[in-house]
């Protein structure tokens, strides 16, 4: 756990199963006294669980009148998900201090948001919090009844098996709306570089005109730590890097 990340001491005092795979944590307490959202929609948390000293990370759904509201994938392994799985109510965690990287240009005129299981908490907060016009791509094993916003323009995609993602494939074959807009993109790692270079290379987007997030690897336990990509993307550009170079220094720093 981060000794320089601002943390909190929280109190579980909700859980709920929304899907088979997907709960809902609702903390709260003294502990949190201070805790102060980004307003950054896909912002996140370090989350360390009784029993374990390191931090794993977890989009806030929301934040209001001292509770948070965290949504966690549940699997067959995991520090967080193994604790998860069970009846927890009444412990404690410890959070690390939130942070976010949505950055939707103002002058956006659409936006399109593409994601796995991992990712459908941004998402979701992400819709309801834009008045945009909004496409949503979302890769689940099973579809959690009532998650988005009613009305959003949303197209459910199986997940080929766990641990598994065809998201890059779906990107390819997207049809890009006209003008000015916004990407924004979360799930596996490596299918996340493909889709970093399928978007400089043959889309040609602007580094400002999208956010793609590696939220955990495939073939491994172990998720990797959140990593801020504006100090890397800042020392990149003053050292001189293409954007392909600044993302693959994201890459190699989340994968440490």
């Amino acid at each position: 756990m981060s000794t320089r990340a601002q943390h909190y001491t929280a109190q579980v005092l909700q859980r709920a199963q929304l899907s088979p795979h997907l709960v809902r944590l609702i903390l709260g307490g003294p502990g949190l006294a201070g805790f102060t959202s980004t307003g950054i929609p896909d912002e996140w948390v370090g989350l360390v669980v009784p029993g374990q000293f390191q931090s794993r990370y977890y989009t806030v759904v929301s934040y209001a009148d001292g509770e948070l509201v965290l949504d966690v994938v549940v699997h067959e392994h995991g520090l967080v998900t193994e604790w998860a799985a069970r009846d927890v109510v009444g412990e404690s965690v410890t959070i690390l201090e939130p942070k976010g990287s949505f950055a939707m240009p103002s002058t956006a005129g659409w936006l399109m948001l593409v994601g796995d299981l991992t990712a459908i908490p941004a998402m979701a907060r992400i819709a309801a919090t834009t008045d945009v016009p909004t496409r949503i791509w979302a890769e689940v094993p099973e579809v959690p009844p009532g998650y988005f916003p009613e009305g959003a323009d949303i197209t459910w995609l199986d997940q080929p098996g766990e641990g598994q993602s065809r998201l890059a494939e779906v990107v390819e074959g997207l049809a890009w709306p006209e003008g000015e807009g916004y990407f924004w993109m979360a799930g596996e790692s490596s299918q996340m570089r493909t889709i970093r270079k399928h978007l400089m290379r043959e889309i040609k987007l602007p580094s400002t005109a999208y956010d793609v997030m590696g939220y955990w690897r495939g073939g491994a336990q172990r998720q990797p730590r959140a990593v801020d990509p504006g100090p890397i993307y800042r020392a990149g550009k003053q050292a001189g890097k293409t954007d392909e170079e600044i993302w693959a220094d994201y890459d190699n720093a989340r994968d440490s």
